[in-house]
């Protein structure tokens, strides 16, 4: 058993898990995220490999033990594969995972697995494929779910299903999501829409409370499982006649924030101690050289005694997060 992260915050919270993002890029056009695509800047300077070992380093050497990749579209980054080869091999690293819409999934799961990736999440917002299309911007439902397949085949062992709550587009696909999972060994999560500076109208036509999800689940005879060592914020459900999971990711409910155990670092570098925070903290002018490391480990932890005991959602505040492309949701 790996010992306690030194990353602990001032509520007593430890963070063994980081999730990275590689790019801002995303070839998707998600209608909750980016309808208009995602439009190139001048300020477009992410992190290097050299960059993004260093940071990783450090996050391990203060127990971080569990990182996920992130974007945009992390996988469309030239250079992917090498930057999961070096993580992966990495000492003290006990899990890398990536999260991806699932562009070219199979025929590139096996490569992926190769480079040492062991957990994906999958973004599957429609099992229709007009609805898919509609949402996501792309006709590509039948690769994405054969991708599913490809990760399975490629000797993934945890494959994930990320599916945003989205009232008139797919809520009436719960059941048709509870049969899905039902002889796949997925964990599929249902992801309340959440707000950002640039969904608002979206928001109010399309949130859906995840109490929904909770109701139709005890209907069909679900119940609630105990979290895993390193889990997310998801609240899962099992049936005793379905080889998958599902989960609720609510962050409208009440002490979500409590089981928080995730630090979030940007493509620039910047450290953000909450999704829905004012803003993040620069760590890139100490990614520079080797020798600054102890440096770094020192500034992340000052930074924790920032984090604040819960986000302001409620209060229609969704800090600085124009999208959640920003910074990999």
């Amino acid at each position: 058993m790996t010992a306690s992260p030194r990353i602990v915050d001032g509520f007593g919270r430890r963070f063994p898990y980081l999730r990275l993002s590689l790019t801002d890029v995303c070839n998707f056009r998600c209608s909750y995220c980016l309808p208009d695509g995602y439009k190139k800047t001048s300020r477009d300077n992410f992190l290097s490999q050299e960059e993004i070992l260093r940071l990783v380093r450090a996050f391990v050497a203060l127990g971080v033990w569990k990182i996920r990749l992130t974007g945009g579209e992390p996988t469309i980054r030239p250079d992917f594969l090498k930057i999961v080869e070096n993580i992966a091999s990495m000492p003290g690293l006990r899990k890398l995972a990536f999260t991806t819409n699932g562009y070219k999934l199979p025929e590139r799961a096996q490569s992926y697995y190769d480079a040492g990736l062991r957990a994906v999440n999958i973004s599957i917002d429609s099992l229709r494929a007009g609805q898919f299309r509609a949402i996501t911007g792309h006709d590509r439902l039948d690769e994405v779910l054969e991708g599913v397949d490809a990760c399975f085949s490629a000797g993934f062992k945890q494959v994930k299903i990320n599916t945003v709550l989205l009232k008139g587009l797919n809520e009436d696909e719960l059941d048709d999501f509870i049969i899905f999972v039902r002889d796949k060994p997925v964990s599929l999560r249902f992801i309340e829409l959440m707000r950002t500076g640039e969904n608002q109208e979206y928001f109010g036509a399309h949130h859906l409370p995840g109490t929904k999800v909770t109701e139709r689940l005890l209907v069909h005879g679900w119940r609630s499982k105990l979290r895993e060592e390193g889990g997310g914020p998801a609240q899962e459900f099992e049936h005793p006649r379905s080889r998958g999971t599902i989960g609720l990711i609510a962050p409208y409910s009440k002490d979500f924030c409590a089981s928080c155990n995730r630090l979030r670092v940007s493509v620039k570098g910047d450290l953000h101690l909450c999704l829905f925070g004012e803003g993040g903290y620069s760590l890139r002018n100490l990614l520079q050289e080797d020798n600054q490391q102890q440096e770094l480990e020192d500034k992340i932890l000052s930074l924790l005694n920032l984090k604040k005991s819960a986000h302001f959602l409620h209060d229609n505040n969704s800090g600085t997060r124009n999208h959640l492309a920003s910074i990999g949701g």
